[in-house]
C-alpha cells in the first residue's frame, strides 16, 4: 500500500489537464476530505516538471485570505513580492485551495480573469458555492467545473496498489479477491485517507473528525444554520434512510423541524456534497416534479458512521445499494442517475441516462434475488431491451449480471 504522503493520479486528472492552456478559471468542487487539494498538488507539480511558474494559496491561513479580500491589486502585489514576475508572455499558474472563504470570490476571480491573462486560476472549494451564493452570474463563461468525489473503487485498487483492468474477464480467484475488496470498499466508505488507513478505529475516528469538521466549518461558518443539533439529528435521520423516498412531512414529525427548515438543510447538505436528492424518471417533466425523491449518500462509511455511530462487519443491502449509486455517479455524473416507481409500486433502482439512451439497473446483494418483472414491464413501456442486473454474491446468468465493478 502506497504512504500517505504519496500523491496518486485521480481518473478526473486527464480531464482538468485538458483545460490548463485554456484562458477558463479551473473550478473544483466537492466535499471535505475527497482529495481536492492533492489534485491541486499534483497539477502543481506536474507544472512545475515543465518548467511552469506556479504559486499555491491554501486560504485556510486567514492571512492569505485578508491579502485577496483586500482586492486584485494587493494580491498581485503579493505574487511580486513572493518572486513571481508577471511576464505578458508567460503564464503563472496560481492555485488556490478553498476559495470558498474569501468574502466575494466571484468578483476577485472575475477581475483576475478579465485583467490579468497571464495568470491562470486553478481553484478549489468545499462546498458548492451556492451555499452562500458567493459565485454570482458574473462568472459565467469563465469557469470550467469539475466535481471531485471520492474514490471509486477503481481508484481505490490504485492506491492500493492491486492490479485491475476494467472490462477484463478474471479466474474466479481473481473474482473472490475483488468480491472481498469491494465488500471493504463499501463497509468503509471511499475518502482518501479511510482507504489507505489500515485499523477499523483510526477510520472510525478519522470519519468522525470529517463529520465533525464538515459540521464545524461548511454548517455553521458557512451555511450560517444556528441550530446545529437539529442540523445534526435530520443529517441522521437521512443516513439511516439512503435509498429511501424522501418524504418532508414524514420528516418533519420524525425530527420536529419545520417543513421549510428542512428544505433548507436538505439544499445545504446537497451543496455540500454530502447526499444526492435522486428524482424520479419520467419523460413527463411534470409527473417529475411531482414526484418523491430518494435520497443517497455519497459515501457508504460517512453513512454508517452517522446512522450506526460505527463501522460494520457485515453489509446490508441499503449501504450497497448506496455503494452502487456512488459509483454510478463518479462514472457517469449525477444529473444521469434516476430511479423508477410506478404507482402500484413497480420498482427500478436506478435508470442510467446517458445522451439518449436508457439502461435500468436493479441493484442485489445476491443475483438469485433479482425478479425481472418491473424491468421487463419498464423495457416494454421504453422500447428498449437493455438492462443489468448488479450484485456481489451468486452466478451471475448472462452478460446483463454483472459485478459491481463492471458498472
Amino acid at each position: 500500500m502506497v504512504s500517505q504522503t504519496t500523491i496518486l493520479k485521480r481518473d478526473l486528472i486527464d480531464e482538468i489537464q485538458k483545460y490548463l492552456r485554456s484562458d477558463d478559471i479551473i473550478v473544483l468542487h466537492g466535499a471535505r476530505q475527497v482529495g481536492k487539494t492533492s489534485i491541486l498538488h499534483y497539477l502543481e507539480d506536474q507544472l512545475n516538471k515543465q518548467g511552469e511558474n506556479t504559486y499555491f494559496i491554501d486560504l485556510e491561513d486567514s492571512r492569505f485570505v485578508n491579502i485577496l479580500d483586500s482586492g486584485v491589486g494587493d494580491f498581485i502585489k503579493h505574487l511580486r513580492e513572493e518572486g513571481k514576475a508577471l511576464h505578458p508572455q508567460k503564464k503563472v499558474f496560481v492555485f488556490i485551495d478553498e476559495i470558498q472563504y474569501l468574502a466575494n470570490p466571484s468578483s476577485f476571480l472575475k477581475l483576475v480573469a478579465d485583467h490579468h491573462k497571464n495568470i491562470k486560476l486553478i481553484v478549489s472549494g468545499s462546498s458548492s458555492f451556492a451555499i452562500k451564493s458567493k459565485f454570482k452570474d458574473s462568472l459565467v463563461g469563465r469557469t470550467i467545473n469539475f466535481e471531485v468525489f471520492n474514490l471509486s473503487f477503481r481508484e481505490c485498487l490504485l492506491f492500493r496498489q492491486y492490479h485491475f483492468e476494467e472490462g477484463k474477464v478474471y479466474t474466479q480467484k481473481k473474482i473472490e479477491e475483488l468480491k472481498a475488496l469491494f465488500k471493504e470498499y463499501v463497509l468503509y466508505g471511499g475518502y482518501p485517507k479511510i482507504v489507505l488507513t489500515p485499523e477499523i478505529s483510526m477510520k472510525e475516528k478519522y470519519l468522525q473528525q470529517i463529520i465533525d469538521t464538515y459540521v464545524k466549518k461548511d454548517i455553521r461558518d458557512l451555511a450560517d444554520v444556528k441550530d446545529i443539533d437539529k442540523f445534526n439529528k435530520l443529517l441522521e435521520v437521512l443516513a439511516s434512510q439512503s435509498g429511501q423516498q424522501v418524504n418532508i412531512a414524514e420528516l418533519s414529525n420524525t425530527t420536529r423541524i419545520a417543513k421549510q427548515t428542512i428544505e433548507k438543510y436538505l439544499f445545504i447538505m446537497e451543496n455540500t456534497y454530502i447526499i444526492k436528492l435522486v428524482r424520479p424518471f419520467s419523460r413527463n417533466i411534470r409527473s417529475e416534479l411531482f414526484k418523491l425523491p430518494k435520497v443517497y449518500f455519497y459515501d457508504t462509511g460517512l453513512m454508517q458512521m452517522l446512522w450506526l455511530k460505527g463501522l460494520q462487519r457485515e453489509m446490508i443491502g441499503n449501504v450497497f445499494e448506496t455503494g452502487i449509486f456512488a459509483e454510478l455517479v463518479k462514472k457517469y455524473t449525477r444529473d444521469s442517475v434516476f430511479y423508477w416507481r410506478t404507482k402500484d409500486r413497480k420498482e427500478i433502482d436506478f435508470i442510467l441516462r446517458i445522451k439518449n439512451k436508457l439502461l435500468p439497473i436493479e441493484v442485489k446483494l445476491n443475483f438469485e434475488q433479482f425478479n425481472p418483472s418491473a424491468i421487463q414491464y419498464f423495457n416494454k413501456h421504453y422500447g428498449i431491451d437493455n438492462y443489468r442486473v448488479v450484485a456481489l454474491n451468486g452466478t451471475p446468468k448472462s452478460r446483463l449480471y454483472i459485478y459491481p465493478w463492471a458498472v
